[in-house]
């Protein structure tokens, strides 16, 4: 019995390795299809969460009704997950031009069910085995506790995370990564099988068909990642996200995350990016650059300034740029490999010019460039008569009310700190931003500079008259609020004008899932309840602390792996903890969900007060008492619960739910509407009804099963 038990215990761990990282190779690639848009890691772990607790709960009826628990079951189960990942991955990147048109933006109820589509298969039998599990091991010894095995499955999800942060994201592709995450998995689920005879053949075929679409995997790694049109010439994960190089003909494209970044025929873009700013200046010696486009270093060239830096997060990317000279080296040139942001705050330079040349703000990433914060410390690298630009979307001849605002949001926010803000219309809308007065006569001043240009000389007065640029200017509306870091109000408008384009909201979507959280919260019991709010606090933490980290250090493509790893950390120690106390029962539950609240407030005392000088372990110690204190909870509620087969699946599927709502509800209603503050703030709101939930029961007794309701 002891040996059979062991044997599934390291199914169960290798299962939480395989899961782990099968889960960051999931956002990872997501986000790599969907231009690294972090709304897309709520999605997706709402989506994981949610069918992994509709998995849990079909296995009780499944154990108790028409399946067994067998532990040959389990293997074959087992088995059967080893290859999904990999299924799973090629699934996400053969099916994005089946679910949407080759090339065209995606709109959030198409995102939603596309990520639902592809992970669904092994999210539900991901959910189904650990309770399945458990059922077998009871089976065999039926006073085997449930939170052994909630501690042996946290052990799998620890290990998996850190295996990937440390080690598979630095040396290994995605399915590379799949393959060796896989193979303790499958080993695993091999040994469970009873060695007889009759059985072998049938488990060495489905364990070498596992094996195969393993491989199949690895060897056709780059190949589909193939483009449509053209070919692939260059592929590379980075640390800091996906890397290709399409060719077209003579055309080289750079791709960053599924988006163009770079391309090898831009002439007009280059002109207009460097010489809207730079004709404003008498002498341009020092440049400083955020990012960049091809074709600007020959332009900025012809202003022969004393020094240019060139500041690019990921050292890979400016290696692929010169390689496939997508840019030149200028004399002067300095390239700088640090986030554009904490560069300037480090250093002490000034600056005639700063040009930043980054996407629309539809990311927190991007959106930390945008804000009043950022602003501040550029007006301080900046001399005098310097000059500080940046664009937006542009329009045709309609500006609608979102993108109004979105650009009068922009316009408050940088006229707190230069004097002069001029917006010029055309391909994009050039913010111009100086002490001094901005003239709007382009053309003449590169003639004054001796300054010839391809397409600004033939084509600026056509298409950037005085008339277009008085309209966009007084459109300016001064009542919209500013961008801030805490509160990023342009990220609102962002998520805003993404419903409009495809002419949805996200009401329907709202109403929906509150009139199915209604009918939950009415069938769950009182114990139940607390798990569900702890799991809506862990995970809408864990969406904070991500959205954040995104908001004051702008790289967690890198650092998702670790942030999730380190919320998983702190389950085992809190499990065990409340294993060992689990006899005080209610005074342990108040306790917990009072260090949850302690813990919260102090957060939100460190993001207002640091003003965006947080350190990065804040973060991690942050996330590893959160998951502490939720961690403690479990094994109490089981044994309140009477630790049986059906109150571990409630359990489980409890815990499940409440992190889904809080992974949606924190990313997709709270953040984007009213600011990081204030979505800690609405958590701690949450834990207070579970306290008074719990302590309401004071003189009854809260092992009895009575709803909540």
């Amino acid at each position: 019995m002891k040996k059979n038990e062991g044997a599934i215990t390291r199914v169960v761990i290798a299962t939480g390795v395989s899961s782990v990282v099968a889960q960051l190779l999931t956002i990872r690639e997501f986000l790599a299809q969907l231009h690294g848009n972090e709304f897309v890691i709520a999605l997706i772990l709402f989506n994981w969460l949610v069918l992994g607790g509709i998995g849990t709960l079909f296995a009780r009826f499944a154990a108790r009704d028409f399946w067994q628990a067998k532990p040959d079951r389990l293997a074959w189960l087992s088995i059967l997950l080893c290859c999904l990942p990999a299924i799973q991955i090629m699934a996400i990147r053969w099916l994005r031009d089946v679910f949407f048109v080759h090339g065209a933006s995606v709109g959030f109820y198409q995102t939603l069910f596309y990520i639902f589509f592809t992970i669904t298969p092994y999210s539900l039998i991901l959910g189904f085995v650990l309770p399945y599990s458990l059922f077998v091991i009871r089976a065999l010894n039926p006073v085997y506790p449930g939170t052994r095995m909630y501690l042996a499955d946290n052990i799998g999800d620890v290990t998996g995370g850190a295996l990937f942060s440390f080690v598979l994201v630095y040396l290994v592709s995605p399915m590379t990564a799949v393959f060796l995450s896989n193979l303790p998995l499958l080993i695993s689920a091999y040994l469970l099988f009873p060695a007889s005879r009759r059985n072998r053949l049938c488990i060495l075929l489905l364990s070498g068909l596992s094996l195969v679409i393993l491989l199949t995997g690895v060897i056709f790694e780059t190949a589909s990642l193939s483009p449509r049109e053209g070919r692939l010439a260059f592929y590379r994960e980075s640390r800091y996200g996906r890397i290709e190089v399409h060719q077209d003909q003579e055309q080289f494209t750079l791709y960053r995350d599924g988006s163009p970044d770079f391309s090898s025929q831009n002439l007009s873009m280059a002109e207009e990016i460097i010489h809207y700013p730079l004709s404003q200046i008498k002498d341009v010696r020092h440049v400083l650059l955020i990012s960049a486009e091809s074709g600007m270093m020959e332009e900025l060239e012809k202003y022969r300034p004393e020094r240019v830096d060139y500041v690019e997060l990921d050292p890979q990317v400016t290696d692929i740029q010169f390689r496939f000279n997508l840019l030149k080296r200028l004399p002067g040139l300095n390239v700088i490999h640090e986030d554009g942001r904490a560069y300037l705050t480090g250093t002490d330079r000034i600056y005639d010019a700063i040009i930043l040349n980054l996407p629309e703000p539809d990311t927190f990433q991007v959106n930390r460039f945008f804000t009043d914060q950022f602003f501040s410390t550029v007006r301080q690298h900046i001399r005098p008569n310097g000059v500080f630009s940046f664009s937006m979307e542009g329009f045709e001849n309609y500006l609608s009310e979102t993108q109004r605002r979105k650009l009068s949001c922009l316009f408050n926010t940088v006229s707190g700190h230069f004097s002069s803000v001029l917006l010029l219309p055309g391909q994009k809308v050039f913010f111009i931003c100086s002490a001094l007065p901005v003239k709007t006569d382009i053309p003449s001043l590169l003639a004054e500079k001796g300054i010839y240009t391809d397409y600004i000389s033939r084509f600026y007065y056509g298409n950037v008259t005085g008339e277009r640029i008085r309209r966009l200017n007084d459109l300016m509306d001064t009542d919209v609020p500013v961008n801030t870091d805490s509160t990023p109000g342009l990220i609102r408008l962002m998520f805003t004008g993404w419903f409009e384009k495809f002419s949805t909201s996200p009401a329907g979507f709202i109403v929906v899932l509150s009139a199915i959280a209604v009918i939950y919260l009415f069938r769950i019991k009182r114990e139940e309840f607390v798990l569900f709010t702890s799991g809506c606090m862990v995970m809408g933490s864990e969406i904070l602390v991500i959205f954040a980290f995104q908001i004051f250090f702008g790289y967690v493509y890198f650092q998702i792996g670790l942030i999730i790893t380190v919320f998983l950390a702190g389950l085992f120690p809190g499990a065990w903890q409340g294993h060992r106390l689990r006899h005080r029962g209610r005074s342990i539950l108040m306790l917990t969900d009072c260090l949850l609240i302690i813990f919260m407030a102090t957060f939100i005392l460190f993001i207002v007060f640091a003003r965006g000088q947080l350190p990065i372990a804040l973060f991690f110690i942050f996330g590893l008492l959160i998951s502490f204190a939720c961690g403690c909870q479990f094994p109490v509620v089981l044994y309140l619960r009477g630790d049986d087969n059906p109150a571990a699946t409630r359990a489980f599927s409890a815990d499940l739910i409440g992190a889904a709502c809080g992974t949606l509800i924190a990313s997709v209603f709270l953040i984007p509407y009213v600011g990081l503050v204030w979505t800690a703030v609405l958590l701690i709101a949450l834990k207070l009804v579970s306290l008074i939930v719990v302590a309401a029961s004071h003189g009854k007794n809260i092992q009895t099963a009575f709803p909540l309701l």
